[in-house]
């Protein structure tokens, strides 16, 4: 049996196929760039039906290729809380607004939850831009036209490929309006959202999976038998595939954006831990939550650093930060596209000091970088007084995985834990894959995760310093 696995991130959409131990084919990688429309206004959306199509040709490539033999089980990864107005016919209204749009606002005097506590440890969110409690109120007051029904970025994806294409638990915890112990929309969120269940996607049942549509099949055959597992939220996935699935290691994943996440195992039902005010919770099944806290700042710092200031490439650059040790450069405010949920700094609160005629573009990145590594570590140690004792952490995602420096500094930063590097770039989707497979206990054993990285000293031009012993 083999595992197709889909990523649905913000940058780009990815399909590999894995096999029965989630281990990558070789060559059976097909990825396609997203484009973003990011605007000062806090604008951060994307076009549904060019991501579709995106998705359609990542999946022609692999079929073409034949690496889509033996596929059995689909698997997806997708990312939180994008959501996508429909009119009567299901076809889109606007754009998808992503988790990165920071421009809903509260509308019409509406004052809030009652007891914004206790809406918080029931959904495990906030009354806050990033969730569908006040994002559907906004579209409905900036659409020209009545808006039929909502979905996610995965719900109208799937829902164009395959029969029937419910919400998944995991996608709906991130949308703000799941009650999180009953696996139910909460009906106080659903008032705040102005919202009926029938204006949002079913709920899928425990044992739901997916069939392509029949047109599809003849498209793809050899995916016409395969099961479509229900999608998880990347920030979960990303956990399982970090081998990150117990209290004992917390995830620091550095992809477009920037998290840290530590996983437990408590099904519907049972009592969860009490969750501190600056915290989040989202399910990653009916079984598991991951508790955390997230920065819409990460490789996109890079991004812009390498796009705007003229930054040295390759195997120079790596020797420039080389020279600085972790937690050099400038002192910055990296929160260039504002906060995420609970923060309220909006687009553009990004700020840069300490600069003379002898700063160098290197100094600049480097200070974004330790930035963010200051903000994780925050938030970390308050991750870590919900289960009172310290953990170790696994730094995953593309961005950490070009930058052997930031993987350094973050071990700085996160000191004296043991801080290691999972070397799969892939974790979203292999950790997708494991929870379609329900091995979350084979998620250390088969995670590629090294002791980190030796310290780059100054003036050394490379030579490594190891931090911790093996």
């Amino acid at each position: 049996m083999n595992i197709l696995a889909l990523d649905l991130g913000t940058s780009s959409v990815r399909g590999l196929v894995l096999d029965a131990d989630t281990r990558p084919l070789p060559g059976a990688l097909a990825r396609r760039k997203v484009d973003l429309a990011i605007g000062d206004d806090g604008t951060g959306t994307l076009s549904g039906r060019d991501y579709l199509a995106s998705l359609v040709e990542c999946l022609d490539e692999l079929a073409d290729a034949g690496h889509l033999h033996e596929v059995d089980l689909v698997a997806v990864s997708a990312q939180w809380h994008s959501v996508l107005p429909l009119d009567r016919e299901g076809t889109p209204m606007g754009p998808v607004i992503t988790w990165l749009d920071t421009r809903p606002a509260p509308v019409g005097g509406t004052a809030g939850p009652a007891d914004p506590d206790g809406f918080h440890q029931r959904t495990g969110c906030w009354w806050h831009r990033s969730y569908w409690s006040m994002r559907l109120p906004w579209l409905r007051e900036h659409s020209g036209a009545p808006i039929a029904r909502f979905v996610g970025l995965p719900e109208y994806v799937l829902g164009e490929l395959l029969d029937t294409a419910p919400m998944s638990i995991s996608q709906a915890s991130g949308t703000g309006l799941l009650d999180l112990g009953t696996l139910r929309w909460d009906e106080e969120a659903l008032t705040l959202a102005g919202a009926r269940p029938q204006d949002l996607p079913p709920l899928a049942e425990l044992d739901w999976h997916g069939r392509l549509r029949v047109d599809l099949a003849r498209r793809w055959p050899q995916l016409a038998q395969a099961r479509w597992s229900p999608p998880v939220g990347d920030g979960g996935a990303s956990n399982v595939g970090s081998g990150c699935v117990d209290p004992s290691r917390a995830a620091v994943t550095v992809g477009t954006s920037a998290a840290v996440r530590l996983m437990q195992r408590i099904p519907a039902g049972e009592p969860m831990p009490r969750l501190p005010e600056r915290l989040w919770r989202y399910r990653v099944d009916h079984d598991h939550v991951v508790t955390g806290a997230a920065y819409a700042n990460g490789g996109n710092l890079f991004a812009w650093a390498n796009r705007e200031l003229r930054l040295p490439s390759g195997a120079e650059l790596d020797k420039a930060l080389a020279l600085l040790p972790p937690g050099g450069g400038r002192p910055a405010n990296p929160r260039f596209g504002g906060d995420r949920a609970p923060g309220l700094a909006p687009a553009g609160s990004g700020q840069l000091s300490g600069l003379s005629f002898s700063t160098t573009s290197v100094d600049i990145l480097a200070g974004l970088m330790q930035g963010l590594c200051e903000l994780v570590a925050e938030d970390l140690g308050v991750l870590e007084s919900t289960i009172d004792k310290p953990v170790g952490v696994v730094l995953g995602g593309g961005a950490v995985a070009a930058s052997a420096w930031w993987r350094q500094a973050f071990a700085t930063a996160l000191a004296p834990r043991p801080v290691s590097h999972q070397r799969n770039a892939e974790i979203g989707a292999t950790g997708a894959a494991l929870v379609a497979l329900g091995r979350f206990e084979a998620a250390n054993e088969l995670a590629d995760i090294s002791r980190t990285d030796e310290l780059v000293l100054p003036t050394t031009a490379g030579r490594s310093h190891p931090q911790y012993s093996s």
